[in-house]
């Protein structure tokens, strides 16, 4: 299970045990968009080859707001 925590500097993941950091930029860079625009999935995507996505989609935007 891959647990994300957003802030407005950018996302604390919990992946396989492993604790890391994607800063703003490097999310924007991955999807090329704005990073209030990115989805909850779209940042599952970076991190998992093939991940679970369920439920819709939730933009930064309005997680951290």
């Amino acid at each position: 299970m891959t647990v994300l925590s957003f802030d407005e500097e950018g996302v604390d993941v919990v992946y396989q045990g492993t604790e890391f950091r994607l800063e703003k930029e490097l999310v924007e860079e991955a999807t090329e968009k704005s990073f209030p625009d990115v989805t909850d999935h779209e940042v599952l995507q970076i991190i998992e080859e093939d991940p679970s996505l369920s439920g819709e989609p939730r933009r930064i935007g309005d997680i951290v707001t």
